[in-house]
């Protein structure tokens, strides 16, 4: 299983674009920061990661407002093909309150 989930902020985000086939694509860069417990020992854990968004969620990302605390959803993949780096693709996203 490949699913991924946190809450983080826009840091920054690109202008929307267009695949050759029409699709809209936006990247961005989510900024997460948050306390978690680990073997008895509360840390903190920081991490900042590239973020995708194809289709209709890419209009809706390129909406939402920078340094707003959203909760993604979403896997991991190659950045492309040769790659060994990854990025984030969201496939969902909503406000948190």
């Amino acid at each position: 299983m490949n699913h991924f989930q946190f809450v983080a902020t826009i840091a920054e985000r690109d202008v929307i674009r267009y695949t050759p086939a029409g699709i809209p694509v936006v990247t961005a860069k989510l900024q997460h920061q948050s306390e978690q417990t680990e073997a008895g020992i509360k840390r903190l854990v920081e991490f900042e990661i590239t973020a995708f968004a194809a289709g209709e969620i890419s209009g809706r990302l390129n909406r939402a407002g920078l340094g707003e605390m959203l909760k993604f959803s979403g896997f991991m993949a190659r950045r492309n093909r040769n790659s060994k780096s990854i990025v984030f693709h969201i496939v969902d996203f909503e406000s948190v309150v």
